[in-house]
């Protein structure tokens, strides 16, 4: 597996933020993200209605896992293809190597799969002798970059134009020198011409999927790019990498999540490739592979079945979350230190790689309910994240001035006259003391937070008077 860095978080969140390249990348992109999803949920008034429906499709399935699994596979192997159960990324690893020099592969093509990044199957191939390429354009660049993905749709999502032309000068020695790179046409036409050569020569194809559907055994794979057609129609072996919660019972639930999917991730009322296979070639195909396996991977979701963060595995792969995070939107994707970044790489990592490796991932979050307010499937990511938080806590995995400070504001909150009191107290010195400024650039006790911005200087009543002045008013409108 990659080497996590998310115990560097803070760290990694500090360079980020000192990134000028970054940043410029991360003011460029973020917007268009949010501008897109936000024209296509106007556009579409049932929008909220199938969040709903997608919400309740991912539980009734959740509910009942076992059955639609079973379900899918025996329609796998109606249709010619195998299932290999896999426990751990290790066990994923095996299949997969096994599938390959069984096959004879020297050559893999790679269409973007986070099960992919997850069980770092590209390390694993390279050092068995085989050569996997990326076919996705942003996964492509970011394996010539030895890099991993700072997003989960938009793997390149950290780099400018000129780090795309500076990579393919480095990497395409053997293409013109005076060639140009103006816009983003010369970058895909580049990779598609170095690209087409490796379609036609692999001998194994890797796709994920971003469905499984159990009344049929098709995998579903949603791209804007031909790449992914290619990777699973042009080999001899097609091999599906995808976890067990991504199982659906029926084509037109399929059909649902696919609607909301799109809308969500690119804004895009449906992407403009999605592709449905079902098993091997058939007698009478044109097309498609000799042999169609699907590797199927837990590596610690069955865990989460049945316990408080079961609803992670709703996740339908969107996005959404981390395009309308604050954080995430200050320090990029790979500042998480591992293959999920966002909201959702803040609960899902601690649970597949451990809170002890992760636990500074829950506390990345303002909690402004953004990321729960677009989730397609309704997921409530900052509830999530407070019970990691709390896991953190109860295994003492905070340092002693954070407990000792929850211990100290415990102390107050189980006690509402003193808590209002020393709030009162505490803001009106504040503000007293900040009354010409307006603000501290320095506080004891603060540091973590007058290190980076300045501390606003309190300003009026507690939020505990407001809200009791704001009671009366309105009890004495109604009685009016």
């Amino acid at each position: 597996m990659h080497v996590a860095t998310s115990p560097e978080f803070k760290r990694n969140a500090t360079r980020a933020i000192a990134d000028v390249s970054l940043q410029k990348a991360l003011a460029n992109s973020r917007p268009q993200f949010m501008a897109r999803r936000g024209r296509a949920v106007a556009a579409l008034p049932e929008f909220e209605q199938l969040r709903d429906t997608a919400r309740d499709i991912k539980n009734h399935t959740l509910a009942n896992l076992d059955f639609y699994l079973e379900a899918w596979e025996s329609k796998i192997l109606t249709a010619g293809g195998q299932v290999h159960w896999c426990a751990t990324a290790d066990d994923a690893r095996k299949a997969v190597l096994d599938i390959c020099q069984a096959a004879g592969a020297r050559t893999v093509t790679k269409g973007k799969s986070m099960i992919g990044e997850e069980i770092a199957i590209n390390d694993y191939l390279e050092r068995a002798g085989i050569t996997p390429v990326e076919t996705d354009l942003g996964e492509y660049i970011i394996q010539l970059r030895h890099e991993l993905p700072s997003h989960i749709i938009a793997p390149a999502f950290h780099l400018n134009l000129e780090d795309w032309e500076a990579q393919f000068r480095k990497s395409h020695t053997d293409l013109p020198a005076d060639r140009v790179f103006h816009e983003r046409r010369d970058i895909l036409t580049e990779a598609r011409t170095k690209l087409r050569e490796r379609f036609l020569a692999a001998d194994v194809g890797i796709t994920g999927a971003n469905f499984l559907i159990a009344e049929t055994g098709s995998s579903v794979i949603v791209t804007n790019e031909g790449n992914g057609d290619l990777t699973q129609t042009l080999p001899r072996v097609h091999i599906v990498l995808a976890s067990i919660e991504k199982v659906v019972p029926t084509l037109e639930d399929c059909c649902s999540l696919l609607r909301v999917l799109a809308r969500s991730a690119t804004g895009q009322e449906f992407s403009v490739y999605t592709t449905f296979s079902t098993g091997a070639r058939r007698p009478g195909d044109l097309d498609g592979p000799e042999e169609y396996h699907v590797v199927l991977l837990d590596n610690g979701r069955s865990a989460m079945l049945g316990g408080e963060f079961q609803d992670m595995l709703r996740c339908i792969r969107c996005a959404a979350c981390m395009n309308h995070c604050p954080v995430y939107g200050a320090i990029g994707g790979h500042a998480y230190g591992w293959v999920y970044p966002g909201p959702m790489g803040s609960v899902l990592t601690p649970a597949l790689i451990g809170v002890d490796q992760a636990g500074h991932l829950p506390n990345a979050s303002t909690f402004c309910g953004k990321c729960e307010s677009v989730c397609p499937v309704k997921i409530p990511l900052p509830k999530l994240m407070r019970h990691w938080r709390e896991r953190e806590f109860e295994r003492h995995l905070t340092p002693a001035t954070v407990r000792q400070g929850m211990a100290l504001w415990g102390f107050f909150v189980r006690r509402p006259a003193l808590y209002r009191l020393a709030t009162r107290v505490g803001a009106a010195t504040l503000g007293w003391l900040g009354r010409k400024r307006g603000r501290f650039t320095s506080l004891p006790l603060a540091g973590g937070w007058t290190g980076g911005r300045d501390m606003p200087a309190p300003e009026g009543d507690t939020f505990f008077v407001r809200y009791a002045k704001a009671q009366r008013q309105t009890a004495r409108r109604g009685r009016a």
